[in-house]
C-alpha cells in the first residue's frame, strides 16, 4: 500500500499536484479518493491554468502546467488539500506497483526530465556482500 500525506508530502509543490492529479485521473479502485471528488479536483486545477471546460475524455484529463506561475502552483496545491480536507482525507492511500512508462517522451519534455534526473538520480546498484555489521 502507498501513501501521500497531504501536508507532508515531502516532495516540492510543483512534484505534489503532478501526483495528485495523476492520481485523480488514474483509474486506479484502490484510491482512497471517491470518483466525484477525483474529478472536482482536477477540474479546478484546470480552471486554474485554462480559459476552456475540462476536457470530458480520460485520456485527455492532463495538466499542462509550463504556463504557470509560483501563485498558480500554490492555488492548486491549496485547492487539492482544501478539497480533500473538507472531504475528511488527509492521507492518500493506493494499492498499485509503479509501472514503466506507457508514453514516450516528447522532445520539449527531455531538458525537465533530464533536470529531475539529476535532482533524483537513481541509486547505485551496490551488491549484497552478505556481510554483518
Amino acid at each position: 500500500m502507498q501513501s501521500l500525506d497531504i501536508h507532508r508530502p515531502g516532495m516540492p509543490d510543483l512534484q505534489f499536484v503532478l501526483m495528485v492529479i495523476a492520481l485523480c485521473t488514474s483509474r486506479l479502485s484502490s484510491l482512497n479518493v471517491p470518483e466525484s471528488l477525483r474529478t472536482t479536483i482536477f477540474d479546478r486545477c484546470w480552471s486554474l491554468v485554462n480559459d476552456t471546460p475540462p476536457p470530458s475524455q480520460p485520456e485527455e484529463r492532463v495538466l499542462d502546467l509550463r504556463a504557470g506561475t509560483e501563485v498558480t502552483l500554490g492555488a492548486m496545491v491549496e485547492t487539492i488539500r482544501g478539497l480533500l480536507g473538507e472531504a475528511g482525507i488527509t492521507v492518500l492511500t493506493w494499492d498499485h506497483p509503479p509501472s514503466e512508462p506507457t508514453r514516450t517522451s516528447t522532445p520539449e519534455a527531455l531538458p525537465l526530465i533530464e533536470r529531475l534526473q539529476k535532482l533524483y538520480p537513481e541509486p547505485p546498484d551496490i551488491p549484497d556482500r552478505g556481510g554483518s555489521a
